[in-house]
């Protein structure tokens, strides 16, 4: 009897520390679920630990035959972290085999160590011998977990401020060859969330902002265009991702209908319409990334591409227009009405302190929302659209003032299919606003005037 209350005193522990780690878990680290992937998880972790307590207790009760027992007590302890692991991480294949040998490898050094036998200490010894024969050895493990957390310490530095680079060594025959394929094929052939395809989009977006590794970049740009193509393709298919997830909920619908759906999905009171714009924003970073590649590759394609790739592919087009239309989208997505203006032409330089921007209105509610932390993720996410498309305009800004003189914008710089958001013209009439405000902002630079009269733009506040 006493054996049975202890072994229940000790699952009763065991199990509010495994929901207060659980809980503390889930809120700091894990990203928003829903409740019933909240529950599943939850049984799943509480199954784990029950498994691994029994084993436990089982090996700890006097046995005479622990051979028997050891081979027990490893498949709970592997089976026990892998299920662990799937509860926190989702079911994933590779998660599953990591908590597994984890758990393997804890069960053979709890066997090495013998950790089952007890020691006693010697109770009849005074006080003062009793620390004294104890001082050495907790120096010494103090000492082991000093350096063991020192080590652990420096090791996470190192991972967290290094960058991966998805190349061959430089000088390498791969290098001459074909230096874009590790990352391309990285950039391909990873699953949607992992750490890898993360790491690859960053090495990408370093490659193509900045001149560091500029020879991966001129990499980008070889003759027959395909690997300029591949580039452009893997950082549209995030954006276009993007866009067509929240065309589902507006497009199709009149500007009214538009910003209801849009009120309703980021009031809080509605929990499978919130739960859809968090699912949205998960690979914001991952979306960045994409949109900061993607303009900077298009705007250094002026000056590098030798060979007229990019435009000859019509990637130039296809980046300005998925651009624009996720912007599109995401100010939809924070409240702003988007309609389609009378027919728009540049001002021009000396009309610059008349001139106005509006293209729609926009709803008072709006900042009554700007304290939520999805709303701060879309316009964190419109302010790296904005930025992405104002750095191509300014690159290109002369072809495409020529264009829309000749009354080639459209055909020159917006793509002939369905964008992924909105309508060609609503696409073109935002085009043309970024063009005047570059206009308006070389003649501010131009007449020495204050660049902060331009925030008061309404397009580009």
């Amino acid at each position: 009897m006493v054996v049975k209350n202890r072994l229940v005193g000790f699952l009763l522990w065991q199990s509010i520390l495994s929901s207060l780690i659980f809980l503390a878990f889930t809120v700091t680290i894990v990203s928003w679920r829903s409740a019933t992937a909240i529950f599943v998880s939850f049984f799943s972790f509480h199954l784990s630990q029950l498994l691994f307590s029994v084993s436990l207790s089982t090996v700890l009760s006097p046995q005479p035959k622990f051979r028997r027992i050891l081979p027990v007590l490893l498949t709970a302890a592997a089976v026990s972290g892998s299920l662990s692991a799937v509860s926190f991480c989702g079911f994933n294949g590779r998660v599953g085999f990591k908590g597994f040998a984890s758990g393997l490898f804890y069960a053979s050094f709890y066997v090495y160590k013998r950790r089952w036998v007890l020691q006693f200490p010697i109770i009849q010894r005074p006080l003062f011998f009793s620390f004294k024969m104890g001082i050495p050895s907790a120096i010494i493990r103090a000492l082991k977990l000093s350096a063991a957390a020192y080590l652990f310490s420096a090791l996470l530095l190192v991972l967290h401020t290094k960058r991966f680079i998805f190349a061959p060594p430089k000088g390498s025959a791969a290098a001459e060859t074909n230096p874009s394929e590790p990352l391309l094929a990285t950039l391909e052939e990873s699953s949607p969330a992992s750490l890898l395809k993360y790491l690859a989009y960053l090495d990408l977006c370093m490659v193509c902002e900045n001149n560091v590794d500029y020879w991966r970049r001129a990499a980008f740009f070889e003759e027959t265009g395909e690997t300029y193509k591949r580039v452009a393709a893997v950082c549209l298919s995030p954006l276009e991702q993007l866009a067509s997830k929240l065309v589902q909920g507006f497009e199709g619908s009149s500007d009214d209908k538009i910003f209801s759906i849009s009120d309703q999905l980021q009031s809080p009171t509605n929990p499978r319409q919130n739960s859809k714009c968090h699912e949205l924003v998960n690979d914001f970073q991952v979306y960045t990334w994409s949109a900061r590649a993607l303009a900077s590759l298009t705007s250094r394609s002026r000056k590098e591409d030798r060979f007229g790739v990019a435009q000859l592919s019509g990637s130039n087009a296809a980046a300005i227009s998925t651009l624009i239309a996720c912007l599109l989208a995401v100010e939809t997505l924070m409240g702003k009405k988007i309609s389609l203006q009378p027919s728009h032409q540049l001002m021009g330089a000396f009309s610059t302190k008349s001139a106005t921007f509006s293209t729609g209105r926009r709803d008072v509610r709006t900042g009554k929302r700007r304290d939520d932390p999805l709303y701060s993720k879309a316009y964190a996410m419109a302010d790296v659209l904005r930025t992405s498309i104002y750095g191509i305009v300014s690159a290109f800004h002369h072809e495409m003032l020529n264009s829309a003189k000749a009354g080639l914008l459209e055909k020159d710089w917006i793509t002939s299919s369905k964008p992924p958001f909105g309508t060609r013209e609503l696409l073109l009439q935002k085009l043309h606003l970024f063009l005047d405000f570059q206009a308006i902002h070389a003649a501010f630079v131009e007449e020495n005037q204050p660049l902060w009269k331009l925030t008061k733009c309404e397009d580009y506040d």
